[in-house]
């Protein structure tokens, strides 16, 4: 594939994404909304953030790995388990990722 194709591949892309998403967000300020499904959107950044970070953890190399050599695993119930104590987002991430990072090279 050349750089122009990759270029327009990309381009596409962007259209469509831009094209998908931007008339609901327009109109979203303009049209009234039911409650039920404002309260229901507020669950939608947990569930893509756990669809994102459950697999990687559970199966890092793609298949499941349940065991303490698994650092994600180890330093996500870590981090899950901190932010449950704590409620501090920033030191959560900065003792998860100091956590995975010792799993990782010194272990």
């Amino acid at each position: 594939m050349t750089h122009w194709q990759e270029a327009l591949l990309i381009l596409g892309m962007m259209i469509v994404t831009f094209g998908v998403r931007y008339p609901v967000l327009a109109l979203s300020g303009r049209l009234p909304m039911p409650a039920w499904l404002i309260k229901a959107l507020r669950y939608v950044p947990v569930a893509v953030l756990s669809a994102i970070t459950v697999p990687m953890m559970l199966a890092p190399q793609g298949e499941m790995q349940l065991s303490l050599h698994n650092e994600y695993l180890v330093a996500g119930i870590a981090s899950i388990v901190f932010v449950a104590v704590t409620r501090h987002l920033l030191w959560t991430i900065v003792s998860g990722m100091a956590l995975f990072l010792a799993l990782r090279f010194f272990l």
